[in-house]
């Protein structure tokens, strides 16, 4: 915890500062409260005494009073702005940080977990900050100053107050150690609904087209009555505290005054009102002191929940990203949309198998290479490879004839155009949807205006309201598979790179648009690099190189014609999807 209290600023740590500063003297003008408290007691009971005295004794006390008041809304504004300025910073910082995380540390923590520690774990911390800034300050400040006052006035009353407060630190430390464990258990129960409700809402439309509305209820009932039970217990615990409080706290201060009784009864004449003076002073104190175990039991409270937000928090933030940022920002080889795999190997990290095994081949500038094969053998993860969303195992990428490794990220990302197999739409417009992200190249109207057409997206763009400047809802939810994929294409022709990558990024097409767009595509990028994954045979006939993969590994490289007489496996596709004759052809 003390860790992420690192990012309070300077600016912070002098509010903190003037906090404490405030919060002595508001502890110093509650405790002169008893002391004003007994004189205008003792004047009561004494006789000459003016109505003056005792007014301005009371006077005094208003003063007080509102002199605490005023400390307090001080105390108050300062350190809320202090944990809002902590909360600001450390969800920034948590977001840039999951933004630079590896692929495989995101599917480590899960997407619903990210979330629930950039938003509901930070909001524990911002609400212990909020308040243990006032409260675990003036606790034990005003414990030990009301201890002071006290000491020496009876050794009775101080045996029963630090008997109260023995009672009270037990029944605290009981609790907690009841409650604590299952703090956590509710923060990854969070993340689960969140995960659940998620996963529900994505998919709204197979929940209803299947009738599994049923299903999708029960399956979130189940984790939110676990989430349910858990809190139960939790404040079902707490709520033992309040009961308990109140008995100490009252017990005390019957205690007091029973035993106060027994004294006063059996003094002299003279110490009567003394001892009775006395009485009021120290059950004010002895209330002091156990106030002050009752607010640090509530930061107690708070203090675990905030404890394991804060172990969740850390665990995001020194996750260790494996992919090191390389330092080359320009091309010193003089080659252009060259792209090169030698001997390339990969596993994912907690996998003990290889994804894919011994990888060669080459894509000069110019050359369409296009990836085949069956389901699972490994088309998206070698294409992934390349922008570095992983890191091979074995074996080296090269691009421009530079390991990828050894370039900077941003200079890697502005050569090569990703369209991946899922089209991913923002909330915004067409046009920021195009304009997206940090471009070496800056995206001019025409060049937003050609990108539509070579993509085939201007048919149905030029067609709405407000042309690009329409509104394009979280996620593309007001378009269809086909427009997003035209508009995901769309916007890495305007990038202008020299290496496409398509990673099946044509599925979502008709036929008719598909043949039309690739034609587009070849004139328009024809002094670029394009890499295919592809389902369709179709779609990479008129390919430079086709490479068949089968179970990770290289089966087949070549043209279409080439591979329809020497590869099995790509002959096997090409005739489940196209009659002999209309293969025959095409070649």
């Amino acid at each position: 915890m003390l860790k992420l209290f690192k990012n309070l600023r300077k600016k912070d740590i002098f509010y903190a500062l003037i906090c404490a500063l405030l919060v002595v003297f508001q502890v110093w003008l509650e405790l002169k409260m008893p002391d004003y408290m007994s004189n205008i007691t003792q004047l009561v009971q004494t006789k000459g005494a003016s109505m003056p005295d005792i007014l301005r004794q009371g006077g005094y006390m208003l003063l007080c009073a509102f002199g605490s008041l005023v400390s307090a809304a001080i105390i108050g504004y300062f350190s809320s702005l202090v944990a809002a300025s902590f909360s600001f910073r450390t969800r920034g910082k948590i977001f840039k940080k999951v933004e630079d995380l590896p692929l495989e540390e995101v599917k480590k923590f899960r997407v619903s977990s990210l979330i629930t520690r950039t938003t509901n774990d930070i909001t524990q911390m911002e609400m212990l900050l909020s308040m243990g800034l006032h409260l675990m300050i003036k606790s034990p400040i005003m414990a030990v100053w009301a201890v002071t006052k006290i000491l020496g006035k009876s050794i009775e009353w101080s045996l029963i107050t630090a008997l109260a407060v023995f009672i009270l630190l037990i029944s605290v430390g009981i609790i907690m150690k009841i409650v604590m464990p299952r703090f956590k258990i509710v923060q990854d129960l969070i993340d689960k609904v969140n995960g659940v409700s998620r996963e529900n809402l994505s998919g709204i439309r197979v929940v209803r087209a299947f009738n599994a509305e049923k299903y999708s209820e029960d399956k979130f009932e189940k984790v939110n009555s676990d989430l349910t039970n858990n809190q139960l217990f939790n404040q079902k615990a707490f709520n033992y505290m309040s009961p308990i409080m109140s008995l100490v706290l009252y017990g005390l201060t019957l205690s007091i005054y029973f035993v106060g009784a027994i004294l006063i009864n059996t003094a002299n004449l003279s110490d009567k009102i003394v001892l009775f003076g006395d009485m009021i002073v120290f059950s004010s104190y002895a209330m002091q002191v156990i106030m002050s175990f009752l607010m640090l039991a509530m930061i107690f409270m708070m203090m675990p929940r905030a404890s394991v937000s804060a172990k969740r928090i850390n665990e995001v933030m020194d996750s260790i990203n494996n992919i090191k940022n390389g330092f080359i920002k320009t091309n010193k080889t003089g080659l252009s949309g060259t792209v090169e795999f030698k001997n390339v190997s990969f596993k994912y990290p907690d996998a003990d198998e290889y994804i894919l095994k011994n990888i060669n081949f080459t894509a000069n500038k110019g050359e369409t290479v296009a990836f085949i094969g069956s389901t699972g053998s490994g088309k998206s993860t070698l294409i992934n490879l390349i922008p570095r969303f992983y890191d091979v195992t074995d074996g080296e990428i090269l691009v421009n004839g530079v390991n990828i490794k050894d370039y900077d990220d941003e200079y890697l990302h502005n050569i090569i155009g990703y369209v991946p197999q899922k089209a991913v739409m923002f909330s915004g417009t067409v046009e920021s949807n195009i304009n997206y992200g940090k471009s070496k190249n800056r995206v001019t109207k025409q060049k937003l205006e050609e990108a539509l057409k070579v993509s085939q997206a201007y048919e149905f763009v030029s067609k709405l309201d407000k042309k690009e400047k329409s509104h394009i809802a979280s996620g593309g939810t007001n378009l269809s598979g086909g427009q997003k994929q035209r508009l995901s294409i769309a916007r890495v022709i305007a990038r202008n790179p020299e290496i496409y990558i398509f990673d099946d990024s044509f599925s979502a097409l008709d036929y008719k648009t598909d043949i039309t767009l690739r034609k587009e595509l070849k004139k328009y990028t024809g002094g670029s690099t394009n890499l295919i994954v592809a389902q369709r045979i179709g779609t990479i006939l008129n390919a430079d190189k086709i490479i068949v993969l089968e179970k990770g590994r290289c089966v087949g490289i070549g043209t279409h014609k080439e591979l329809m007489k020497n590869c099995d496996v790509y002959k096997e596709i090409a005739l489940s999807q196209v009659s002999k004759e209309e293969l025959e052809n095409a070649g």
